[in-house]
């Protein structure tokens, strides 16, 4: 039985050969071996089909059930079970380029991951203190983000990680430039920038391996891969995209003439804040020490010192109209004491005699026997006398 079917195999091997086969896969196996089996079905019939380990590194996408492919395959005969194979040695899509295919696939089972949420995406500094920059160090690219750093923020330093952007490997060298710039720390933003190209040009970029060492950046990165028309998955993965480098390095640089403007405008809005808040403590301090004055023990004694003044002189308006008032009663009352004194009726031609002996007034001629010495006061004078007699006067005659 082994003669027989290494025979058939012989022969398929040596009359048939190495031919193209289109169909869909289905039954897809991947044991740990890292080999992929499948069936191979078309119409009015099927084949199972066997992908060693090599040519599967080898392919840009990956098999799954339902797609339908184009194998390059050797027929042969699997001489353990006696069933018919063919030995795949090229694989590729029908009807779509594998790169394509590869993309589509990856860029949907990341983003069910959800590697892509907007929720996960961080903001961008608005000054950094460092960009750092992954690209090629002879490509266009790295010019524009010179040209562009020095137009709008020249301050800013650029810290480069020069790597390949293309050809086989050159994903591995790109995330691992990005995990060294992450490392480092000194870093605020990456760009992630390339210049335009094929698909094939741009397949570093539409790795898993990039897109988990994007992912992993401890801080932002922007994507300015290709142009415009360019969708990577590093673009899809980044946290801001670009649509070119140029424009990845505007991104994440501030204009320094808008900062100018914005500083400009903040210096008058605080010179305002600050005149407005100077006026109002001053009005404060204003009022405390008008308070603090107006509880001082010196403003306490210069207000009783006013008061006291004010007290005084209006004492002294007030003693004064009381003195000119008892002015004037003890001028009425003189006034009154003169028209009754005994001199204003001496001045009139009376006397008011007295005796020299003991004063009394002499009023009857008995009060002043002959001998007896007398005081007449006149008006003007004091005359003293002795009596030598009396005699008495006629009655005065009656008022008809």
């Amino acid at each position: 039985m082994g003669d027989v079917l290494r025979g058939v195999r012989s022969l398929l091997e040596d009359r048939v050969g190495r031919l193209w086969i289109a169909g869909e896969i289905s039954n897809l196996a991947r044991p740990r071996s890292g080999h992929v089996y499948f069936t191979l079905k078309g119409d009015g019939g099927q084949i199972r089909a066997a992908l060693f380990r090599n040519e599967v590194r080898k392919l840009a996408f990956e098999p799954e059930d339902g797609l339908e492919v184009l194998a390059h395959a050797d027929v042969t005969v699997y001489e353990a079970r006696g069933d018919l194979q063919i030995i795949v040695r090229r694989l590729e899509p029908r009807g779509r380029g594998a790169l394509q295919l590869a993309f589509e696939q990856l860029r949907r089972r990341l983003e069910a991951e959800g590697l892509f949420d907007p929720a996960r995406k961080r903001p961008l500094p608005e000054i950094p203190r460092r960009v750092g920059v992954v690209t090629s160090i002879t490509g266009a690219a790295v010019r524009d983000v010179i040209e562009v750093t020095g137009r709008r923020f020249p301050g800013a330093p650029l810290l480069i990680a020069p790597t390949r952007v293309q050809g086989p490997g050159a994903e591995e060298e790109v995330a691992a430039a990005l995990d060294a710039l992450g490392e480092t720390g000194d870093v605020d933003v990456i760009l992630l920038v390339r210049g335009g190209g094929s698909l094939e040009d741009l397949q570093a970029f539409n790795t898993e391996t990039l897109a988990r060492a994007i992912a992993r950046a401890p801080v932002p990165v922007v994507s300015g891969v290709g142009h415009d028309v360019d969708i990577t998955i590093a673009d899809l993965t980044a946290d801001v995209r670009a649509p070119t480098p140029s424009a990845a390095a505007e991104l994440a640089l501030p204009d320094r003439a808008a900062l100018a403007s914005d500083l400009a405008r903040d210096r008058r809005r605080l010179q305002r804040a600050g005149s407005t808040l100077l006026e109002r403590l001053t009005a404060r301090w204003e009022r405390g020490r008008a308070a603090l004055w107006a509880h001082a023990p010196s403003a306490r004694l210069a207000a009783q010192r006013a008061r006291f003044q004010v007290a005084a002189r209006s004492l002294s308006r007030v003693a004064e109209a009381r003195v000119t008032e008892a002015r004037a009663v003890l001028g009425q009352l003189a006034a009154r004491m003169d028209s009754l004194s005994p001199l204003a009726v001496l001045g009139r031609g009376y006397a008011l005699v007295r005796r020299e002996s003991d004063g009394a007034i002499v009023r009857r001629a008995d009060q002043a026997p002959p001998g007896e010495v007398l005081s007449i006061r006149v008006a003007e004078a004091e005359i003293e006398a002795a009596v030598e007699s009396t005699r008495p006067l006629d009655p005065a005659p009656a008022i008809k």
